[in-house]
């Protein structure tokens, strides 16, 4: 998305389903780790935070307990639309726009998530992302990259409920020409696409030149040559992942987008 106007505070940039935050680094989510106390270890230095991943209905629910099995960390609580009320609620004053990714195997409980974020005012992630086979196999993560007419439904079905909506995605994906599903997201209300570029930056400029949305770059986000690659791509914003509990880290890049945004007299 372009880049215009100027903010000291969460803002849509040209219409409500673009959001803006300041700093334009956001700290993406890592399974059963990304909880409320985890997004705010992230401060000062990111302007988003994005929790969860988290399974909302059985299905992927059960595909997690597969997960945690073979000794990865999952988030499971009881009751998963309570557990996206009491992190957000959690979440309530502090100075970032908050966001929830989430896993499921329709768009029903999707819808119900956004209720609940739109309340918020938080973004609704819809999880077209992990690649493990027992979350793909359940309809979720990268599966849904390569059926574009069922995320379609999700994301419609997220911003009928009053959510900003975002897509997680990935790069490199066979089979998948994914500035053509970035564009179907954006036409569906998706206002944000965040991009698992993988091992290919410049799939960041394709996405950007194909959609009107707020585009956050990822993957090896740690400094500035890796800050200032992305933007230059046309990124509306950065995010990081698995060092987002390393402050040095957060820091380096908070530095380097802001001083990219200063240089280039674009305001954040």
């Amino acid at each position: 998305m372009n880049h215009s106007g100027a903010s000291e505070a969460i803002q849509n940039d040209r219409r409500d389903t673009h959001p803006s935050f300041e700093p334009r680094v956001a700290a993406a989510s890592l399974s059963g780790q990304s909880d409320a106390n985890w997004a705010k270890g992230a401060l000062p230095h990111v302007g988003a935070a994005f929790l969860g991943g988290i399974a909302l209905d059985e299905p992927t629910r059960e595909a997690a307990r597969e997960l945690v099995e073979r000794d990865r960390d999952e988030f499971l609580p009881a009751d998963p639309f309570d557990w996206i009320d009491e992190q957000l609620a959690s979440l309530a004053g502090e100075p970032l726009l908050p966001a929830v990714n989430v896993r499921a195997a329709t768009p029903d409980p999707v819808a119900r998530a956004a209720e609940i974020c739109a309340d918020y005012g938080a973004v609704l992630e819809v999880n077209a992302h992990c690649r493990q086979p027992e979350l793909c196999a359940s309809g979720t993560g990268e599966t849904l990259l390569r059926d574009p007419d069922r995320l379609v439904t999700y994301v419609e079905a997220a911003s009928a409920a009053g959510a900003t909506v975002s897509v997680k995605v990935r790069a490199e994906l066979d089979g998948v020409d994914l500035p053509h599903v970035a564009r179907r997201a954006d036409a569906a209300g998706a206002g944000v696409l965040h991009v698992d570029a993988m091992d290919t930056e410049s799939i960041v400029a394709n996405v950007v030149n194909e959609t009107d949305a707020f585009v956050i770059a990822n993957n090896e986000v740690r400094d500035e040559a890796s800050v200032r690659e992305y933007l230059e791509y046309g990124a509306d914003a950065v995010s990081v992942g698995r060092p987002s509990t390393e402050p040095a880290v957060l820091e380096r890049v908070r530095t380097a987008t802001e001083q990219w945004f200063d240089a280039e007299h674009v305001a954040p």
